[in-house]
């Protein structure tokens, strides 16, 4: 079977959608080894998709074609499917190519979250434009529709009017380097971590929640290091804010664009993981750390309950003071770490690129059979 794929997270994104399509084309091709990735991309940078030399790669070669990378990634892929001899094709990334319901090739989307719907607040009017109509008409176009959670999947039928059946939910897998017993010890140099420390992973902005732990920190007393691995956005002036003022100068650590081995290893040293957000798709380090075997602290809104599956420790976003009580007791309890430990554990295998390729297939085999 030849899979055409829109790969332009995988190339270009460092977390969320970029991990979801890195993850979804290296599972299928590492446990599917009878089929095909084509991946389609407007634009190839080997830093974030070192691998890629693996697969049959589509870019735009003409200069012209190249200068208007996304009206090629979203107007010419469609024609070129037939040529490629693409028997079924999926967008990794919420959206489907322009035209693709008018050529024979079978289609589905994986639909991650829809935020700009919910949080309007969030986006500028015409971002949130260009998504709605991206969403609606691979809503329509595609015969299968992935939805990454239950939440997601409802809130697919309830703004999209999309019939139940037509919805599939899948799980997204871990990278298989989560999974892994590698050294790790010695990124306590690279990076100057403390003995113990908390880690949060996630882009900084105010959806992510991050000030909430600063907070939960500061109203307990709780002098533990905390590390944030995640983009930098304009939230960050209002977390930078907060440290000054409250002389938390040494306590914080901010990192960036880091290897996955790297992540993975912070994952393993870490006393506990962090990810406080006010609302997700699937939220990702939850699992990432449950592979790892670091304790979870989550949020008990949107999709994260059903993503932790009972194998973390929910605390309501608004209430800082909660989640600092919370810290504390996570971090004196062993007892407690140890039975997180075990259950993130088995919760995780869930998750395993295997079981996710295995998924995908019979997904792909009944969409063409």
């Amino acid at each position: 079977m030849r899979i055409g794929f829109d790969a332009k997270r995988a190339f270009l994104n460092t977390s969320g959608l970029g991990n979801y399509s890195r993850n979804t084309i290296n599972a299928l091709h590492r446990y599917s080894k009878n089929n095909q990735c084509v991946l389609y991309t407007p634009e190839i940078a080997e830093s974030l998709f070192e691998n890629y030399k693996q697969f049959e790669v589509h870019s735009p070669e003409s200069l012209l074609a190249k200068i208007f990378k996304s009206v090629w990634r979203n107007y010419s892929v469609s024609s070129r499917l037939k040529k490629h001899q693409i028997e079924i094709f999926h967008g990794l990334s919420n959206e489907l190519p322009h035209g693709i319901h008018k050529t024979k090739v079978p289609a589905l989307v994986t639909i991650h979250d829809l935020i700009f719907m919910r949080f309007p607040e969030f986006y500028k009017t015409i971002d949130r434009k260009i998504y709605q109509n991206k969403v609606k008409y691979a809503c329509a176009s595609a015969k299968k529709i992935i939805a990454i959670s239950e939440q997601t999947k409802e809130d697919i039928i309830r703004f999209f009017n999309v019939e139940p059946g037509k919805i599939d939910v899948v799980f997204q897998s871990v990278s298989p380097v989560y999974y892994e017993q590698n050294e790790s010890e010695n990124l306590r140099s690279k990076y100057i971590l403390s003995k113990n420390f908390i880690l949060s992973v996630g882009t900084l902005e105010p959806r992510k929640n991050q000030l909430a732990i600063l907070k939960a920190l500061y109203s307990e007393k709780i002098d533990t290091q905390i590390v944030f691995v995640g983009k930098s956005t304009s939230y960050t002036k209002k977390l930078t804010q907060f440290i000054i003022e409250n002389k938390m100068e040494n306590q914080i650590i901010f990192l960036n664009n880091i290897p996955e081995n790297d992540l993975a290893g912070l994952y393993k040293l870490a006393r506990l993981s962090i990810y406080i957000s006010h609302f997700e798709g699937f939220g990702l380090p939850v699992i990432e750390s449950m592979a790892c075997g670091c304790p979870v602290i989550t949020s008990n809104v949107s999709c994260l309950p059903e993503t932790a599956g009972g194998a973390a420790i929910l605390c309501t976003p608004n209430n800082f003071v909660g989640l600092g009580t919370q810290i504390k007791v996570l971090l004196e309890d062993k007892n407690l770490q140890n039975d997180l430990i075990q259950k993130g554990n088995e919760r995780a295998r869930l998750f395993h690129p295997k079981y996710f390729a295995e998924k995908m297939i019979s997904l792909y085999i009944g969409i063409l059979s």
